[in-house]
């Protein structure tokens, strides 16, 4: 970009205003293209425009209010609620324009269009040519006219948070570790999702709707009632058919008044109230502006030289707030523009978005009631389920549908809106199954028109085409067609079309290998590599393996259990790859408060122990006393703050029934008491857990002892599970699983002895620790490396490890401690019992 003092294109302009290039060559012969915004819509555009050869027709300069580069805004939801990195929804960095030869004016306003001059007048003082002018400004947060909202110079006041930016979710990041409580104003889908990942931040939210029932564009008022339990149920409380009229505090937030005059305490106020077409550039320059900015098919305004698209346009009186008709104008547009086809035109979209809302999945297409005397509209309705599903039929063709807790049927009826095809006679047959009135649709059947990828518009025959076309693994077909690069819900089905295409010849994407997602190297690689390279932290073993030394949030926890399952006393802690969970050795509940777990070997405990457990949970008031299923008593509704002295109290072990570790072994009464019993499983289970306790894994592992193979305390069913047969002998399983999906363990062997239960299960953990990916529990480890090939390394010795699993359990067993045991008044960070949590007054159980 190069600063000039006259440029002939610009003739006179005001004093101070300082005239830009669009290239480095004064004599570039290329059109001069100027997109404004930066966002979705426009960076999209310019790709389409590239693609297209467009580089090599236009000097591109694209504004973007934001510093940034573009990134994913579908995907901020998962940012703030700490599910993705804000790494990980960058689309085009600012490497890219560098690279593509765009000029990219990043954190620079466009103010005002000079139509009769061509120029683009930004606040940065610059005027800029074009010939071709874009305008893609998207649209604003809408923040409802409230007392107090704003500060003295016209901001927000501190606490008060738009959700349209990754700035805003930053700000919001950074605020969920000193604020205790959250209102939302919008029961829209933006604001059901910020609740929820507040949520999970563990703030105590509120959510202020001023319609009747939650998301009311998308959803009928059965369904909205429907959501609205789903979401209450998850402890978010729902305030419906009012308006928030005040922010209370002066300095900051500290509460919310409504319209109905109650108040309720905040620190932290979301305005998720809806979003406004940025339409403010349109206006100031004379350009015909309604709702949006009006644009006829070919996305021109009423200059014939400037276009609009995405949010911020109008098109045949219609304003779209989602990203696949942004998409769709791009496309269109940049056929018009690069002469690809100049006919092209833009008639509008059929809008079908497949989502989660806070936890609870739904689809909607189309219209959700009927419009016309003679539309045909099927519900089924289970709001004890949580189950909302419709459809609207008008002409034998489907115009709609809306699937709320159970979507299921979305395939076959996203294929039916999208292409008009005929629907069965029995029209129940829409809801109660994913046919057609005959068989369920597979992928094979799926017309190659039929749409996969919703937001970008790419349809199974797209994709078979980017596989014909060289592409060889999933990865490839996504970053080709832009499948699945959206909100991500249908990667699933864009695997298995991919797989089908490929017959076969499908190339695995190197990342499916990698242990976490931040370094490139499979787990047997990247263990070699860190004792290699003495790499005794997270942060080491980023800075030595990670791409540019780059740290990689989701890569963390992983890498944690890893170095401390290799080095164990010598790990170097950092309490930043650590789970919640782990960096205060409790569980986190859905309250943000916490579950205490005192370890109780076998089950078994003593009066003097019970005794201790009633005296702590009456002094900390703990809300619930709980038997669990592991045979322990689970303390639950603890608050952050009280953990510390609550440990020194109960002076009791833990019982790891938070880490991603070894849990509990759970046991039977035995030979001791039951007349049935062919072995002592009590001892033998408590021997087990003084053994292996708190040992790290790649997930939770559950153990249990039987005495017989009667199976009282469910051995069969665990990770490792031992079962007496008598004789002194004993059967060990592992592999097994009774939560979601049962699966019975797999026989390992048999042994003659208590000592021998013990080796083998150490054994046969070790091994587990070593070669499961992160996240894997044993009941898919054991079936994807195979039951023989188990049995081969672990009894017969067929790769020579044993010995160096038996050494690499007993290494992470002398580095046991205790973590209730360490000094917890001196905490690893100044916040890592810091009271930031907000509590919710649960009901005491009383015992009967």
């Amino acid at each position: 970009m190069t600063m000039v003092g006259t440029h002939p294109v610009l003739g006179g302009r005001p004093e101070g205003l300082t005239a830009i290039s669009l290239g480095d060559d004064e004599f570039d012969t290329r059109s001069r293209l100027v997109v404004v915004g930066n966002g979705m819509a426009g960076a999209r555009f310019v790709e389409e425009v590239l693609e297209r050869g467009g580089g090599e027709q236009f000097r591109i300069t694209v504004f973007g209010d934001e510093p940034h580069g573009n990134y994913n805004r579908i995907m901020l939801s998962p940012v703030l609620a700490g599910e993705e990195h804000e790494d990980d929804i960058v689309l085009n960095s600012h490497d890219w324009y560098a690279d593509n030869g765009v000029s990219l004016r990043a954190g620079v306003r466009a103010d005002r269009i000079d139509t009769a001059a061509k120029l683009v007048y930004a606040a940065d003082g610059t005027a800029t040519p074009y010939d071709h002018l874009v305008l893609a400004t998207g649209s604003y947060s809408f923040v409802p006219p409230m007392k107090g909202v704003r500060a003295d110079d016209g901001g927000l006041l501190p606490g008060v948070y738009g959700f349209r930016t990754i700035d805003e979710t930053r700000a919001m990041l950074a605020a969920t570790g000193s604020c205790r409580r959250a209102v939302v104003m919008g029961g829209g889908l933006l604001g059901l999702e910020a609740a929820r990942a507040l949520q999970g931040h563990g703030l105590q939210v509120e959510l202020v709707h001023a319609a009747p029932y939650l998301m009311n564009v998308q959803l009928d008022a059965e369904a909205g009632a429907i959501l609205k339990k789903s979401v209450e149920s998850l402890g978010i409380a729902v305030h419906l058919d009012v308006f928030a009229t005040e922010v209370i505090g002066g300095d900051r937030v500290r509460g919310v008044g409504l319209a109905d005059g109650r108040q309720l305490e905040a620190d932290l106020l979301v305005v998720a109230a809806g979003v406004r077409p940025n339409t403010d550039i349109g206006v100031r320059s004379g350009l015909e502006v309604e709702r949006g900015i009006v644009v006829d098919d070919q996305l021109r305004t009423d200059d014939p030289d400037i276009y609009a698209i995405g949010e911020c346009a109008q098109h045949r009186g219609e304003v779209y707030g989602l990203v696949a008709p942004a998409w769709e104008h791009a496309v269109v547009l940049a056929d018009v523009l690069t002469g690809t086809d100049p006919t092209a035109e833009y008639h509008g979209s059929r809008t079908a978005t497949k989502l989660k809302v806070a936890g609870v999945d739904v689809a909607v297409m189309g219209i959700n009631t009927p419009e016309r005397d003679d539309d045909e509209f099927l519900v089924i309705s289970e709001p004890k389920r949580g189950v909302h599903l419709s459809v609207v039929i008008r002409d034998d063709k489907l115009v709609g549908a809306t699937l709320l807790g159970d979507t299921r049927k979305v395939a076959f009826l996203t294929q039916a809106f999208d292409r008009g095809a005929p629907l069965p006679e029995e029209r129940i047959r829409l809801l109660v199954d994913l046919s057609d009135g005959a068989e369920e649709v597979g992928v094979a059947e799926m017309p190659a028109d039929s749409q996969v990828c919703n937001c970008n518009g790419v349809s199974k025959g797209d994709i078979c085409g980017a596989v014909a076309g060289g592409c060889g693994s999933v990865g490839e077909v996504m970053d080709r067609t832009r499948a699945g690069k959206g909100c991500g819900s249908c990667k699933s089905l864009v695997k298995q079309i991919v797989e089908w295409a490929a017959d076969g010849e499908l190339v695995e994407d190197p990342s499916a290998s990698w242990y976490v997602p931040g370094i490139p190297m499979a787990k047997p690689e990247l263990m070699a590599a860190i004792r290699e390279q003495d790499l005794r932290s997270v942060s080491a073993v980023f800075a030595a393996l990670a791409p540019g030394g780059q740290d990689d949030a989701k890569s963390k926890m992983g890498l944690t259990s890893l170095l401390k399952m290799l080095w164990g006393h010598d790990v170097i802690p950092e309490k930043d790859g650590e789970f919640i969970n782990d960096r205060v050795h409790a569980n986190i509940q859905r309250d943000g408060t916490f579950s205490v777990v005192p370890q109780m070997k076998g089950g078994v405990t003593t009066p003097a122990q019970l005794r201790k457990i009633a005296d702590v949970a009456e002094k900390y008031e703990v809300p619930m006393v709980k038997i669990t299923g592991g045979q322990r008593i689970d303390l639950l509704g603890v608050r952050k703050e009280d953990l510390p002295a609550m440990w020194d109290d109960l002076g009791m072990p833990s019982g790891y029934a938070y880490g991603k570790s070894f849990r509990t072994v759970k046991t039977c009464v035995g030979s001791d008491f039951c007349r049935f019993g062919l072995g002592d499983s009590t001892q033998l289970g408590i021997d087990l857990e003084t053994r292996f306790q708190g040992i790290e894994s790649p997930a939770k592992m559950k153990l249990a002892v039987v005495g017989c193979p009667r199976n009282c305390a469910e051995a069969y069913v665990k990770d490792v599970g031992v079962v007496a047969i008598g004789n002194g002998r004993w059967e060990v399983y592992v592999g097994g699983a009774a939560g979601a999906s049962v699966r019975k363990g797999d026989l390992l062997a048999t042994v003659s002895s208590t000592e021998e239960v013990l080796t083998l299960t150490g054994r046969f953990m070790q091994y587990y620790r070593e070669n499961a990916n992160w996240l894997e529990r044993t009941y898919d480890f054991v079936p994807r490396l195979g039951l023989e090939k188990i049995q081969q390394v672990l009894l017969e010795d067929s790769e020579g490890i044993v010995a160096d699993l038996d050494e690499g359990i007993q290494r992470s067993i002398d580095a046991y401690t205790d973590p209730w045991g360490q000094d917890a008044k001196e905490p690893a960070t100044a916040g890592q019992f810091r009271p930031s949590l907000p509590l919710i007054a649960l009901p005491k159980v009383p015992v009967r």
